[in-house]
Parts: structure tokens; C-alpha cells; sequence
């Protein structure tokens, strides 16, 4: 692919030889010329009656565009494709434009107004730009009909569940096969990267800022890789290395997820009186292993929803991924309703797991999971023979037992009909971002943060002792975290040296 970067070295060859010979240079031509340079329509973002992301969009200020990208960039002059975007302009003394990422890989066009007033002061001083990743969201879509709203299971409790796993995996990969077999090939976040900088071309600006989160922090590794010099301020929030990122990025998070629950147990278990799941850490915990143990003889009957024992740990790993008391009390109110299906009472799910539920388990959000899918094993070529993955889940049951068979179970990108078609990132240089890192994530787990750090020459990282995961983009209660980050973004100034943030009280677990 000739990227601009290609080209202006082009362009200095050229000149160096018309210096030689008195001959004036041509420039050569810029094959993504028509893409950069493009016109952007600017219009409201509501789509139509009960479209609630366009119409928040719209309350807040914001505009919305669709950027044309090509489908392939190796064949600039082929198909193209549409990545949507929103911007909420600034309102003060304008610093830039800010392009907004907040992990998944997921949809992002909604974060400009919430970002706002996350980030203070310098909230009004940037354009808020967020782009919907190709194949997601209002981006053109990789839609392959899937059943449910992840590709992630638990290998269950017995050989039997873990084929019920595999065969789920396996249709999965065979459903966007069938629908969306010419896309696939080019989704991708090296391909997501590229189009990040047509945005950035499009919107006239020679840098743009960046904030991330999560995956987030993946596609600026990688943008600031492919498109060196072309970010200003950076703030990476909860940090996914690069070498541990793919089809299998959830191994090595196993015993993070597992620690999260004792956390979760020990709360749960000083609120007896009001959840009757135990009231030591060690009974809550055994109640939660009771009702795995209940859903791998028969699915649990919860509400119009049944559960079997690739699906319980997703409850519980879905709800782990920060310490603040609301988020523990509707998983303690979701465990109770499972422990009263384990034991063959009526169970009527609240409306917090009946929403979860109905994500994990009908294919009501499936659209965005395929195209999550999409990108993931794009980045990555992943193990095909399933009995490896049932080797590495029988390795991790006693140290792990909840969420080793998670993390180390088989997906569909062991099935899936492309293969990677060009290497994955894996350095980046230097790049003098501001790192957010809680020490008790579990999604992207400390040591990868401090792989991330140390690969990025020039960053500074905070350190927050929490059980969260991106802890700034939440909005998680730390003033220091808060107040250090919102200082960057406003003076262009990073701390003279990393930092540790101490816990606000209460929320040390």
C-alpha cells in the first residue's frame, strides 16, 4: 500500500534528482488523494422516531458525517465504504481536535457529549471527535446474524459443554462466511488506523489529539505506528499491549477476574442480611461455584431466559470490571436470582439481568458482536484444532476455576474463513502519551499497562490501587486521576514523572 508517508519520501527522491539534473520535480500523485481532500456533509445525527444516540447527539450540539474510505487500501480506486462520524465542536478557546475511542472494539459515535463533561475545563476547548469503527455501528457494517451479543464462552464443566462451545464458535465463523465473506479480508485495525487519518485528513487538520480507552488504547498504539508525528496529546486509559493483543487476549486475565470476585464475595458477604448468599467471603464464593455446578446438569430457568454453564461465568465476568458499590450490588442481586434457579425456586430476573441476559443471550445486539469479531480476528491468526483449547482450560480449572475455561476457551476466530492478511503491529516508538492504569483491571490487566509503558519511550503513567477498568472514560471517583489527566488535555503538559494516585476512601478492596 502507498501510504502518504511513501509518497512524501517519493516526493524527496524526485527533488534530490531535479536538484541534480536542473529538471523541475513532479509531485507524484497522492492515491488517496480523492479521501483525503474529501468534502464533508455535515448534518443531524438523529436517524429517525427512537434513535436515542443521534437524538442526545443532537441535544449536545453535535454534527454528524459520513467519511469515504476504501474497502481495500492496496486498490484505492475499488469499492468504498462509509465510516460515520460525530463532532461536537468547541466552545471555548479552541486547543484542536480530539478523536475519541472507548474500547470494545465497539461503536463510538456517542461519546463526544459524555466525554465533555468528563474532561473539565478542556472539554470546551477541543472539536470531540468520535468515528464508528468499520464494521460497527452507523460505519458499514459487518452484520453476519448472529444469535447472541458475544462470541465469548465459558468452556462449562464437562467435556460435553466445552463441544457445545466449540460448535457455538464454529457457527458463528460459519454465518459471516456465508454473509460477509468480501469484507472480512479488510477489517482490520491497521485498516481502521488508515481510515482514522483520511478522518484526520478530511477534517483539515495536520495533528490531531487522542483519547482511548481500552482497545482504544490498541488503535492509537498502531495509528501512532502507521502515521508517526501526527498525534498531539494522547491519553491512553487502561492500556492492551500489543503482543498479548488478538484471537486469545483474554488469556492471562484469568486470575485478575478471579481475584475480582473474592473482592466482590467479601462485599457481598457483609450484606447478608439483604442477599442470603453467605456471609463470609468463602460461602458467598461457594454459592457462586453451587450455581455453576446446578447449570452445568440443566440449564438455569430465569425469567424467559436459560442459562447453562457456558453462560454463568459470562454473568459474573461482564460485572467485574470495577469495585463501586452499585455495580457490586446488581451483581449480588443477579447471583441471588441464580441461586434461587439453582435450587428449583422461581426465579424472576431483575431488570439489570434481564437487560444482560437478553445482550448475552438473543442476537438483539448480535450485529455489533460479528463486527467485533470481524476486527479481532483480523488482527490475528488464532489455534485451529480445538483440543488445544480444551488442554489449555483443563490446565487452568484449579488455579482458576470460574474464569480460566473463559479466558482460555475456544472462539470463532478458530473458525473463521480469512486468515490476517498482513502482519499485526508490534512496536511503536517513542510516543509521550499519559497512561491511566488501575492495578486491579481485569480486562486489560496492569503488567500489560507497564509493557505499554515501557515500550512507549517518553509516556507517563498513572497508577490508581483500584479494581477498575478504565478508570478516567468511567468517570470513576478519583480526583487525582481525574484533576492530572484534565491538566494535560488543558496545558499540553504531562507529569515530570509517573505518579501513583491514592484511593479516595472506601475504595480499596
Amino acid at each position: 500500500m502507498k501510504t502518504t508517508r511513501w509518497t512524501a519520501a517519493l516526493t524527496g527522491t524526485a527533488a534530490a534528482l531535479a536538484m541534480a539534473t536542473a529538471v523541475p520535480a513532479t509531485a507524484a500523485p497522492d492515491p488517496l488523494g480523492r479521501f483525503h481532500h474529501q468534502r464533508l456533509t455535515w448534518k443531524p445525527c438523529t436517524l429517525g422516531p427512537g434513535d436515542e444516540i443521534g437524538a442526545e447527539l443532537d441535544k449536545a450540539g453535535a454534527r454528524c458525517a459520513g467519511v469515504t474510505v476504501p474497502l481495500d487500501y492496496t486498490r484505492p480506486d475499488g469499492r468504498t465504504i462509509t465510516v460515520a462520524i460525530s463532532r461536537l465542536a468547541a466552545s471555548g478557546p479552541r486547543i484542536g481536535t480530539m478523536i475519541l475511542n472507548g474500547g470494545g472494539p465497539g461503536p463510538a459515535l456517542d461519546m463526544p457529549p459524555y466525554m465533555r463533561g468528563i474532561m473539565g475545563e478542556a472539554g470546551t476547548r477541543y472539536d470531540l471527535v468520535a468515528m464508528d469503527p468499520r464494521s460497527l455501528g452507523r460505519s458499514t457494517p459487518v452484520d453476519c446474524g448472529w444469535p447472541a451479543g458475544t462470541w465469548i464462552k465459558g468452556a462449562g464443566v464437562t467435556r460435553r459443554s466445552y463441544g457445545r462451545a466449540a460448535a457455538f464458535a464454529k457457527d458463528l465463523a460459519a454465518r459471516c462466511a456465508r454473509t460477509n465473506a468480501r469484507m472480512l479480508p479488510h477489517i482490520s485495525t491497521r485498516n481502521i488506523a488508515r481510515d482514522m487519518d483520511v478522518v484526520r485528513s478530511a477534517l483539515g487538520e495536520r495533528k490531531v489529539s487522542y483519547n482511548g480507552a481500552s482497545y482504544g488504547t490498541v488503535l492509537g498504539q498502531v495509528y501512532a505506528s502507521m502515521f508517526p508525528g501526527r498525534l498531539d496529546r494522547v491519553v491512553l486509559d487502561s492500556s492492551q499491549d500489543l503482543f498479548t493483543w488478538g484471537p486469545r487476549t483474554l488469556v492471562g486475565v484469568e486470575q485478575a477476574n478471579e481475584r475480582g470476585l473474592a473482592g466482590w464475595a467479601a462485599w457481598t458477604a457483609e450484606r447478608d442480611a439483604e442477599y442470603r448468599l453467605g456471609d463470609t467471603r468463602t460461602a458467598v464464593l461457594a454459592t457462586v461455584h453451587r450455581i455453576l455446578k446446578a447449570s452445568g446438569r440443566a440449564p438455569l430457568a430465569v425469567g424467559r431466559h436459560r442459562l447453562d454453564d457456558t453462560m454463568v461465568p459470562l454473568v459474573l465476568f461482564t460485572a467485574l470490571d470495577t469495585d463501586e458499590d452499585a455495580a457490586r450490588a446488581n451483581l449480588a442481586a443477579s447471583v441471588r436470582v441464580l441461586a434461587d434457579a439453582a435450587a428449583g425456586r422461581p426465579a424472576r430476573p431483575t431488570p439489570q439481568l434481564d437487560e444482560q441476559l437478553t445482550y448475552l443471550l438473543t442476537g438483539a445486539e448480535g450485529r455489533d458482536a460479528s463486527g467485533q469479531a470481524a476486527i479481532i480476528c483480523g488482527d490475528g491468526a488464532a489455534p485451529r484444532d480445538p483440543a488445544l483449547y480444551w488442554r489449555d482450560v483443563q490446565r487452568t480449572r484449579h488455579a482458576a476455576p470460574m474464569f480460566g475455561p473463559v479466558s482460555h476457551n475456544i472462539g470463532p476466530c478458530a473458525f473463521w474463513p480469512t486468515r490476517p492478511a498482513e502482519p499485526p503491529t508490534r512496536t511503536v516508538g517513542p510516543l509521550p502519551a499519559l497512561m491511566v492504569a488501575a492495578t486491579g483491571d481485569t480486562r486489560t490487566i496492569y503488567e500489560r499497562n507497564e509493557v505499554v509503558h515501557r515500550q512507549l519511550r517518553g509516556s507517563r503513567m498513572i497508577t490508581l490501587p483500584a479494581n477498575v477498568h478504565a478508570p478516567y472514560q468511567r468517570g470513576y471517583p478519583n480526583t487525582c486521576v481525574m484533576t492530572t489527566v484534565n491538566g494535560y488535555l488543558l496545558t499540553g503538559r504531562l507529569p515530570g514523572r509517573d505518579l501513583t494516585c491514592p484511593p479516595e476512601p472506601g475504595q480499596l478492596s
